[in-house]
């Protein structure tokens, strides 16, 4: 309240400091020239006498104020003063008693436009989390890139793709530190690419690549991006440095809130108390969203009143509500389920129950959110926990046999029971290293195929390839290695391909049709067999589209990075239904081209084991 005090006089001062008020004058002439004479200056000959009459006690004269600075409802004061023009819609005394103290340092311009010093504030350029020393792309592979097709590639990129590997990628040239494309603001840039790693569950890689911008420097795009990268991480303060700087951004309920708990965990409790209130009071945020943010601010230290947490009448839960909700340990309300961008984000909570980020887990691992060795940390974090009962564990148990059992067949008993559950690829992934750690057998023959598809899951290339003595030609195992080998000199015949399309049982032969593109892709099949297996499948591998025309372009003028964007537009979707083998051919082509074999080798593996 002090500041605000403060802030009231000031305020005062301003709408006061030039008004010409009746009586005698302050003598504002210092001491030491007092007694100095003064000589009265002789009227020029020429000057016109003044109009102003004289007032009579020796009151002074007030100057008539010019029309063009006179306003209709203000005018003079009852003594004759000018009053000082306001803007129109200016706060009154009253209202301005009633600001927090945020609004009023964007009333009277007192909020710094800088929170960094001179010194150390950073350029927008080269804007990412990974350099190309540590696996990312050349800062400068898109900026000589039309800036209208890198926005297109960028917009059209706000969702999951079929692809792990594609996403892997796809995260991969996102956050490279790079420049931006000729003719982009560079904030935009990074808006957009923050945008992207939001939509596929990214929300920690966002939330890294919107840390390398300073808060001066964020525009309306870039605020949304990183307020919804903080929310997925439950990093709910994270945004408070843009949010005091730039508070007038967004105007939103969700924004007020946040601005509310910056000022509780900023010392002003009390500010926050009634900001939240008024939220409350005016309905400019959900009731439920409100209580949530009162509870949140009552950690700050001072507040002390009790918040009732109820459910009833919500029809969904929000990533501000989910973020909330699992900072304060708040049950979420019974019947909904957690799913989409919540499902992701509890994998990234902190926060989350342990048992619910090891559940999130394998739909992150299936997508690429989580790598194999992560998953295993959570597993193993719920094994080791005393908090939970055995019989919660058993998933846990499981993979622990899968790596450790006595025998190799009790290891690989594990392993099938934890893939045969309803949760899909993401236990493929999470078994890469216990499959790689059993001995090539003849015995598990009947599981090889499902063995080398858990492998090639984490790239485990190298340890696949050990069971290439095992698997029957045409075998799922053995087109899995046809397509993942580094280095073939030879083609693929069309003995052993015809062999796997006999024995395919899945829809419409799309294994069989999307081997066909990864073969070819890679160089691996003879294009006269492949116009062959075209006409069969009912599928022109070649034939092109405005987007298999630019990938194609990219290609062949040797842009990685391009391609690997164009590449995660051509694989956006929910399934691999979603993907037909002719946009699969070009990928995999365009890829091998331009050096990135090993993602070429992976992504059509890929698409053949989940096809």
């Amino acid at each position: 309240m002090k500041r605000a005090v403060w802030f009231l006089n000031g305020a005062a001062l301003a709408l006061t400091s030039t008004v010409a008020l009746a009586g005698d004058p302050e003598d504002l002439i210092p001491p030491a020239f007092r007694n100095q004479p003064q000589t009265a200056p002789s009227p020029s000959p020429s000057a016109a006498p003044t109009s102003s009459p004289s007032a009579p006690g020796g009151t002074p004269v007030v100057q008539e104020l010019p029309d063009n600075y006179r306003t209709p409802s203000r005018g003079l004061t009852s003594q004759g003063a000018p009053r000082v023009a306001l803007p129109p819609g200016f706060p009154s005394m009253a209202e301005i008693e009633r600001m927090e103290p945020d609004e009023l340092d964007v009333l009277f311009g007192l909020r710094p436009k800088f929170d960094i010093p001179v010194a150390a504030r950073r350029a927008v350029e080269r804007v990412g989390v990974v350099s190309r020393e540590e696996g990312g792309f050349a800062s400068a592979s898109l900026a000589g890139q039309p800036a209208a097709l890198v926005r297109a590639a960028l917009v059209a990129s706000d969702g999951p793709m079929v692809s792990r590997w594609g996403h892997i990628l796809m995260r991969r040239v996102l956050a490279s530190r790079l420049d931006a494309p000729r003719g982009m603001d560079p904030v935009e840039f990074a808006a957009l690419r923050a945008r992207a790693l939001g939509g596929m569950g990214e929300s920690a890689v966002a939330r890294a690549l919107v840390q390398d911008i300073d808060g001066s420097n964020y525009n309306r795009a870039l605020t949304d991006a990183a307020f919804n990268a903080y929310l997925g991480t439950g990093d709910v303060l994270g945004m408070c440095p843009v949010a005091r700087l730039q508070s007038d951004v967004r105007e939103d309920g969700e924004w007020q809130l946040l601005k509310a708990l910056c000022s509780a965990y900023g010392g002003e409790v009390r500010s926050a108390e009634r900001s939240l209130d008024r939220a409350l009071g005016t309905g400019a945020a959900p009731e439920i969203d409100v209580r949530l943010a009162q509870r949140y601010a009552g950690a700050a230290g001072e507040a002390n009143r009790a918040v009732n947490i109820e459910w009833d009448g919500v029809e969904e839960i929000t990533p501000w509500r989910f973020a909330l909700a699992r900072a304060l340990g708040v049950e979420l309300p019974e019947g909904f389920e957690v799913e989409g961008a919540n499902l992701y984000a509890d994998v990234l909570i902190p926060a989350s129950p342990l048992l619910d980020r090891v559940s999130a887990s394998d739909a992150a691992g299936a997508r690429g959110i989580l790598s194999s060795s992560a998953m295993v940390d959570l597993y193993s974090q719920l094994y080791a926990s005393d908090r939970y009962e055995a019989s919660e564990k058993g998933d846990a148990a499981l993979l622990r046999d899968a790596y450790v059992a006595n025998t190799a067949a009790q290891r690989l008993a594990a392993m099938r029971s934890l893939w045969e559950g309803d949760e899909g690829y993401g236990r493929v992934v999470l078994t890469a290293f216990a499959a790689a750690r059993l001995p090539v057998n003849e015995a598990m023959q009947p599981d090889a195929d499902r063995l080398i598809a858990s492998m090639l899951a984490a790239g485990l290339d190298a340890n696949a390839l050990r069971w290439g003595g095992v698997v029957d030609e045409g075998s799922l195992g053995w087109a899995l290695l046809a397509l993942a080998q580094p280095v073939r000199e030879d083609i693929v015949g069309s003995g052993a391909v015809g062999d796997f399309i006999d024995g395919d049982a899945s829809a419409g032969k799309r294994k069989s049709a999307f081997l066909i593109a990864g073969l070819a892709g890679l160089g691996r099949l003879d294009l006269d067999d492949l116009a062959d297996y075209g006409e069969e499948f009912g599928s022109t591998y070649t034939r092109t589209s405005p987007w298999s025309q630019k990938i194609d372009r990219a290609a062949a003028v040797g842009n990685p990075a391009l391609v690997a964007l164009l590449a995660g537009l051509g694989m956006q979707g929910e399934s691999w239904e979603r993907m037909t083998p002719r946009q699969l051919y070009h990928i995999v082509a365009a890829l091998n081209r331009v050096g990135l074999s090993a993602e070429a080798r992976m992504i059509a593996a890929e698409a053949v084991a989940r096809g």
